[in-house]
């Protein structure tokens, strides 16, 4: 709709636009009024537009637009100067809308913006036109977008059902090839059963077959022990013949002594041979050597009475060490901590395994010093004194339970000595045939 208010017919100034300018025309406004915003003085500017005099045009018609469309439409004098530098800059065109008839080439945003900017005769008609064509051109390229889109969406949609379907197919061989390695494993473990049972099958006739032999043996044995039996008789039926043979002999029947003696010849041949067969050792023991008691000579610890003697007078521990073959064994940080507690477990060691030494060199018996490996920061480097076997116990092995098993390596009947205070390690020690001495005993006969 077109309003006019006075001027002349070919004045389009008085002409007013009842709506918003079309964005495209507006864009377009913008920018003839950035171009030619550098060609005027700062004098000739509106004011709220000299700020922007010296931004370039791109950065002017991304700042200013909003200022520049409004001094253009607000500011008659501002856009006359502006139409001034559009028909210098664009004479054609601007030739064309004065004389009402603008090319048909043309862009129309541009010939919207030039009418706006000019103001001919009717050029509210050309930028609603121009308005009019840009939402046709924009409604144009919105469906073909659209169309382009839906296009593409399909095709998208066309390869996911594609994808969709490959996948399916591949999931499908996947799960047939997973079946049939089930059935294949399935198969396999049966077949593993049945070997299983198989080998039970035949551990149990092994077990059988081995009770077979093991009666067989017996049964072998048994037959052996009944024909030694009647060997033995048969040997007895021999020395009453050869009894006879020689009461013939002294008779002087000559023809019995023949027949009893190629007799006994028999008869030894064959138990000789039974014994080659049997493969019987000789006889070691004797039937001496079987009866309990003690021999002349010989005592053990248990056998040592106290003799008027207290349990705390080292002359005990000379009477022990004093047997043939005595074993002294010491509990090594027991006695140290019973008689010199003070000092530190290096010059502990040192001093007892000293001592130790000389009561060695004195009696003449087998010493072993015992410690716990459990006290131990690190491997100790000691050369051990003469006459002395020092051990450490290992690691998760206490000195007692070492004690112990130094006890039992011991044949029985040996004299061993175990110098400590530890109840369980005396009484274990005890029970094992050792004889217990407390720590406070062997400090007094080594000071």
């Amino acid at each position: 709709m077109v309003e006019t208010a006075g001027g002349g017919p070919g004045d389009g100034t008085a002409e007013v636009l009842d709506r918003p300018l079309p964005d495209g025309v507006r864009r377009r406004v913008v920018q003839i009024v950035s171009d030619g915003f550098g060609g005027l003085t700062m004098a000739e500017l509106p004011a709220q537009l000299r700020q922007y005099a010296r931004f370039t045009p791109t950065r002017r018609a991304k700042f200013a637009g909003n200022a520049m469309a409004a001094a253009l439409e607000t500011e008659a004098l501002f856009r006359q100067r502006i139409g001034e530098k559009l028909r210098e800059a664009q004479p054609e065109l601007s030739g064309a809308l004065d004389s009402g008839s603008p090319p048909p080439a043309a862009d129309p945003l541009d010939v919207a913006a030039a009418a706006y900017v000019l103001r001919p005769a009717g050029w509210v008609k050309l930028v609603t036109a121009a308005g009019e064509e840009a939402q046709r051109a924009d409604a144009e390229r919105a469906d073909e977008e659209s169309r382009a889109e839906l296009e593409r969406m399909r095709a998208e949609l066309d390869r996911s059902r594609e994808q969709t379907r490959t996948e399916t197919e591949r999931l499908r061989a996947e799960l047939e090839s997973a079946k049939r390695e089930a059935e294949a494993l399935h198969r396999k473990l049966r077949a593993a059963l049945s070997d299983v049972k198989r080998g039970e099958a035949a551990l149990r006739r092994v077990h059988g077959e081995i009770d077979a032999v093991r009666a067989e043996g017996a049964a072998q044995v048994s037959v052996a022990e009944s024909e030694s039996r009647r060997l033995k008789a048969r040997l007895g039926e021999a020395e009453a013949a050869l009894e006879a043979t020689r009461r013939a002999v002294r008779e002087g029947r000559s023809v019995e002594d023949m027949r009893v003696r190629l007799l006994l010849d028999t008869l030894l041949d064959a138990a000789q041979g039974l014994r080659r067969e049997l493969a019987l050792p000789p006889v070691s023991m004797r039937p001496a050597e079987t009866v309990d008691a003690v021999e002349p000579g010989r005592m053990t610890p248990k056998d040592i009475a106290a003799r008027a003697l207290s349990e705390n007078d080292p002359a005990i521990l000379d009477q022990l060490l004093a047997l043939p073959q005595a074993h002294l064994v010491v509990d090594g940080y027991n006695v140290t901590k019973t008689g010199y507690p003070q000092m530190p477990l290096e010059k502990q060691r040192l001093r007892l395994l000293g001592q130790l030494s000389a009561l060695a060199a004195q009696t003449g018996a087998e010493v072993t010093c015992v410690f716990d490996g459990a006290e131990l920061a690190a491997p100790v480097l000691l050369a051990p004194p003469r006459g002395v076997r020092v051990l450490f116990s290992k690691p998760g092995v206490t000195a007692d339970e070492l004690i112990r098993q130094l006890v039992r390596a011991e044949p029985p009947g040996r004299p061993v000595i175990v110098a400590s205070t530890d109840r369980e390690v005396a009484d274990g020690v005890a029970r094992a045939g050792a004889r217990p001495v407390a720590s406070a005993v062997l400090l007094k006969r080594l000071s």
